[in-house]
């Protein structure tokens, strides 16, 4: 007679990152093991050993079943909440379950998990407080209240961008629940981060990047409750705290929000689902806000009364260009201002454009690439080989003079204090010169001018939101300058009345938004629609025209095919299970949620 085996039985999710496998497995769990739900286990799977993820008892137990061979760690890495995110995630997414969860959970470094999480920080009370509700009524009493739930777009002034994060942190935390913050980028410190460090001292985890032993510590301790509130860039989003109360996304338009790896989920929109899900409050919040957090009937609007929002910003004015940037208003403005920032449309001093040797257009001998001079050295913009002409070998190049460090060579010469080319924002001294990427959140600068430069270059950035991420920009280096009436911003553009330089000028975001939301739904793309690139058979492509999507783009790849996919909201849970199945039967080989396009 054979005697039962005792223990429990679990369902796992294997690490193995295909959707033709992803569903839970069941597997007998024996006693004494010290696993169970949020363990990393060891089982066989297809004649080999691999990691899996326990998510949860076994619902029905299969006639067939094999055993865990061994725990892998002690830790319980997360709970119900996140298996439930995570399984939302891997729907909408279209990605292994396994993946998402590997995602949420950063690399291990076994010696730390020995090492107990510290204990408690103590919270603070006080914090600037009474600006919450001047945004939308009752929004500090929603926050605080045990229960309160909900997502908001903010779109705060620029003198209180920091101030309302640190009142509704600490309305938050007075309700006894955590907050997680995150920021765009880790480097350097946002303005944001540093305010909540010092209203919230130990009580704040500032996960910003770090070498991985560091960041693994941060994380255990944020498992083991040591914090109340983290910050960080986009990991943090999945951040193991205990009673979640607020997930507040700074800067939501920020390019950095964006995951560059596959799966490229943006941050605001998993940040918002996890809130909704734990019954939080979730906020999206910017100077600039993005097309996808305007999508009606999403987010709840909190702004200041429109007269209060003209206040605070400068004054605009749209001029024409002139040679090299150098338009009269803003040469006048260069003389008399005694602090400012000038925004070139890109780095370096200019760009070669035909070689003087053969007069043929100027291109990378080695990759074909643009060439750009910095500093007197012209090299590929591409793969950053020494300039040489592709057509005859020579490196004497015309160069057409556009760049930072050319504008900052022109200023230099025309203020009448001193000039500097920098990658960072302004001190407040002088005059800095910099591009796009020189815009962090370093918080308010109060300079006399901020100059924009060459802005109908800036507007044909590639890609589908490439013009909102400019315009993005524009605003947060706006609101560098003083208030009206000594705050002044100068734009350079030929064309005044576009939709973005009006935006700007009348501190009116929506005006950019309509036009650039009718502009993609033109293109096949309307924000707040999934889109995927699969890659698969031509029945399979032919079965995803049968599905009649938005928007369908199909092309060949010698026997595959490749379709660029829009779905309608209302059709994704179809458009997913017929995906999944064509997975498992092998028509589907590859697929890419929310593509960078």
């Amino acid at each position: 007679m054979n005697r039962p085996i005792s223990g429990r039985h679990v369902d796992v999710v294997v690490r193995v990152p295909r959707l033709a496998v992803d569903r839970p497995f069941t597997y007998r769990l024996p006693e004494g093991m010290g696993a169970g739900p949020g363990s990393l286990v060891e089982v066989p799977f297809h004649g080999r050993t691999v990691q899996a993820w326990v998510i949860g008892d076994a619902a029905e137990i299969p006639p067939r079943v094999s055993q865990v061979r061994r725990a892998v760690s002690a830790i319980r890495f997360f709970d119900e909440r996140l298996v439930a995110l995570a399984r939302a995630l891997s729907h909408r997414y279209l990605i292994p379950l396994s993946v998402v969860i590997d995602r949420a959970i950063p690399p291990r470094t076994v010696s730390e998990e020995n090492v107990p999480a510290g204990p408690p920080a103590p919270v603070p009370t006080t914090f600037p407080a009474g600006r919450l509700d001047v945004y939308r009524p009752g929004f500090a009493r929603t926050i605080e209240a045990t229960g309160g739930a909900g997502g908001y777009l903010v779109r705060p002034l620029p003198h209180d961008e920091s101030d309302l994060l640190v009142e509704a942190v600490g309305r938050c935390l007075l309700g006894g629940r955590d907050a997680i913050v995150l920021v765009p980028q880790a480097e350097p410190v946002p303005h944001a981060a540093r305010a909540l460090a010092e209203a919230f001292g130990d009580a704040v985890a500032l996960f910003l990047g770090g070498e991985p032993r560091e960041r693994y510590r941060t994380w255990l301790d944020i498992l083991g409750g040591r914090y109340r509130v983290v910050v960080g860039t986009r990991p943090a989003v999945f951040a193991p705290v205990h009673a979640l109360g607020l997930v507040w996304v700074h800067r939501e338009a920020h390019a950095g929000h964006r995951e560059e790896r596959s799966p490229s989920w943006h941050v605001r929109d998993v940040a918002l689902l996890r809130a909704s899900m734990e019954g939080a409050v979730g906020v999206a919040a910017g100077l600039f806000p993005s097309a996808e957090a305007l999508v009606p009937g999403k987010l709840f609007v909190a702004r200041a009364a429109r007269s209060e929002e003209q206040r605070a910003w400068p004054i605009v004015e749209a001029v024409k260009p002139g040679p090299e940037g150098r338009a009269p208003r803003i040469l006048q403005g260069v003389r008399d201002a005694g602090s400012g920032f000038l925004m070139a449309s890109r780095p370096g001093y200019g760009v070669a454009r035909v070689c003087r040797s053969c007069k043929e257009p100027a291109a990378c001998a080695r990759c074909e690439g643009a060439l750009e001079q910095h500093k007197g050295v012209v090299r590929c913009a591409v793969c950053g080989a020494e300039g040489v002409c592709a057509n005859c070998g020579a490196r004497d190049f015309g160069v057409q003079r556009r760049g930072a460090e050319r504008v900052a060579e022109w200023a230099a010469r025309v203020a009448s204090v001193t000039v500097r080319e920098a990658d960072g924002p302004p001190d407040g001294r002088g005059i800095t010169v910099g591009t796009p990427a020189s815009v962090p959140d370093a918080g308010p600068r109060e300079l006399d001018l901020v100059g924009v430069l060459d802005a109908d270059r800036m507007l044909r950035r590639p890609g589908l939101s490439g013009a909102e991420r400019v315009v993005a920009t524009w605003f947060e280096a706006a609101a560098w300058a003083r208030p009206r009436p000594s705050g002044r911003v100068i734009i350079e553009t030929a064309e005044p009345g576009d939709p973005a330089v009006q935006a700007l000028v009348r501190n009116e975001p929506w005006l950019f938004m309509r036009a650039d939301s009718e502009r993609r739904a033109a293109a096949g793309f309307p924000p707040g629609y999934p889109v995927f690139r699969v890659v698969g058979t031509a029945e399979m492509a032919a079965g995803i025209a049968e599905l009649a999507p938005v928007n369908l783009l199909v092309s060949e790849a010698g026997d595959e095919r490749v379709c660029l996919v829009t779905v309608s909201p209302d059709a994704l849970d179809a458009f997913v299970a017929r995906i999944r199945e064509w997975a498992r039967s092998g028509e589907v080989r590859r697929v890419e949620a929310e593509p960078h396009l």
